[in-house]
């Protein structure tokens, strides 16, 4: 979700809130659309390109300081975040869940009821949602915050300068936080159907009868349950295996989940081609040798993300890039020492906090010249599902490969009293430690498993042993009590080990 104060979560500072100063012009609007500037040329410490997550902070966080900032955003404040990926999905995922806690079956004493679903309501929970949450990410603000926004699409005409509207901009440093969209594969037939992608489907105010899904990553499962959840017939397409990228020992319970709830899940679906109309799309799948037809109201593509890099003048610019995105250092900067860039458009990890991370990265070494570089290491991320699946560092193939011999550490929801008294004890902690104890990565399938993994991303940070999340007092009953019987698994041998029998027996002989 998109971070309610961007400065205070890359410094840990405050800026005033979204209804603080403006300077705008009469009406609120501040930016330099309603200024009617033109032909103008604009100095400036930073230049950003792009107003999502990352370039919110950047800015929020650089004008802070006091250094003279321009913005650039071509389309919606707030980026792919807000308008069309975390904030409206968890809001959707919100409605999803209440439906089907009303349905679920009478464990509590309860009586369950089925609901009738209102999809425009629905809709109008998930753009009030977006409502809630865009004065922090507007124009007005960041031109409070004393940043100067630019509503244009920005393009670097040299290595020194970006264009944008009738305006050029000039800075010290650029940073480019163009983000990614949805990515489209050239699948045939497919642009002769009404298809949705994230994009698009938060627009939708009526019941999909039968959904089909192509992709099978965490956009899609998350969309599938949710759905499913809502009252569609959900069938998820997905040309290696669903949930690919995350330890399928835990990925499995997610699957299990999903289908137990009546999603169908086909993996090692390959889409040849698609075809069909409104309401009537037909979807043809070769799965090992044979070919199939799957059938639906609807059609959703979630088959990955494409970075924004078109029109953006990099070569103008010297900055390299291919289809995977802007090529960066370690420190985030690119070919062009004058021109930085996070978040989604360089690839990789591609999510909203990631791009939070490397803002703060950008402006210790922008503003300050801390030599800092990236750790992928310590980047924790969530799957959204019910049971959420949440994983920070290595995994546990990783881990083997990397260190050789390692620890595995174990710890099941079922064993824990707060899981129990709220039937929520599908899931388990898992632990991975090198010989030594120190903590190499975690993943966690469960309630809330987004919250609990949080312990384990701060112990990564810090390079802590296993033996300092033995020595934290847990207020009983809660879920976090899982994250410390999982740690002292790693001691689980010493009851039993006839060295410190012996210790102890000696050390009773002495009163």
């Amino acid at each position: 979700m998109q971070p309610r104060n961007p400065t205070a979560d890359v410094l840990g500072r405050t800026t005033p809130p979204a209804d603080g100063p403006s300077t705008g012009t009469p009406g609120g609007r501040s930016s330099d659309a309603a200024k009617g500037r033109r032909d103008e040329t604009i100095e400036c410490d930073i230049c950003v390109i792009g107003a999502g997550s990352g370039g919110l902070s950047v800015a929020a966080a650089a004008a802070a300081f006091g250094v003279s900032v321009v913005l650039i955003e071509k389309h919606k404040m707030g980026g792919d975040c807000l308008n069309y990926g975390c904030v409206p999905s968890k809001a959707l995922i919100a409605a999803g869940k209440r439906a089907h806690l009303m349905r679920s079956k009478n464990e509590f004493g309860v009586s369950p009821h089925d609901p009738k679903i209102d999809y425009k309501a629905v809709h109008d929970h998930v753009h009030g949602v977006i409502a809630a949450i865009e004065p922090n990410d507007s124009v007005e603000r960041f031109t409070g915050l004393g940043v100067r926004v630019i509503e244009a699409a920005g393009r670097f005409i040299d290595k020194n300068t970006v264009e944008a509207g009738d305006r050029r901009i000039k800075a010290r440093r650029f940073v480019v936080a163009t983000g990614s969209a949805p990515l489209v594969p050239p699948i045939p037939g497919l642009d002769g159907v009404p298809y949705l992608t994230n994009e698009t489907i938060f627009d939708n105010q009526q019941k999909m009868d039968h959904l089909l899904i192509v992709g099978g990553g965490p956009i899609g499962m998350e969309l599938a349950q949710a759905h499913r959840r809502l009252g569609s017939k959900v069938t998820v397409l997905e040309g290696v295996k669903a949930l690919g990228k995350d330890d399928p020992e835990l990925t499995g319970i997610v699957l299990e989940h999903l289908r137990g709830e009546g999603i169908e899940i086909r993996e090692g679906a390959l889409v040849t081609s698609v075809e069909g109309g409104p309401g009537n799309i037909r979807v043809n799948i070769k799965v090992g040798d044979s070919v199939e037809v799957v059938e639906g109201t609807h059609i959703l593509i979630a088959a990955g993300r494409k970075p924004n890099v078109d029109d953006l003048g990099l070569e103008a610019a010297g900055v390299k890039f291919d289809k995977k995105g802007i090529k960066v250092d370690s420190g985030l900067v690119t070919s062009n020492s004058h021109v930085y860039a996070i978040g989604d458009v360089i690839g990789g990890l591609q999510f909203t906090h990631v791009a939070n991370y490397h803002a703060g990265i950008v402006i210790r070494k922008a503003l300050f010249r801390i030599p800092v570089r990236v750790n992928e290491a310590t980047i924790p991320w969530v799957t959204y599902t019910d049971p959420e699946l949440a994983h920070v560092g290595l995994s546990e193939d990783q881990a083997v490969s990397k260190h050789g011999k390692v620890s595995v550490l174990r710890w099941p929801y079922h064993e824990n009293d707060r899981a129990q008294a709220e039937r929520v004890t599908s899931g388990h902690v898992k632990v991975v430690t090198d010989k030594k104890g120190r903590i190499l990565g975690a993943t966690i399938v469960g309630e809330h498993a987004g919250e609990l993994i949080q312990m384990w991303s701060l112990a990564i940070s810090q390079k802590l042993k296993i033996k300092a999340m033995t020595e934290w007092i847990s207020p009983y009953p809660t879920l976090s009590e899982i994250n410390k019987r999982a740690a002292y698994k790693f001691y689980s041998g010493a009851t039993s080990s006839p060295l410190v029998r012996k210790v102890i027996g000696m050390l009773a002989k002495l009163g």
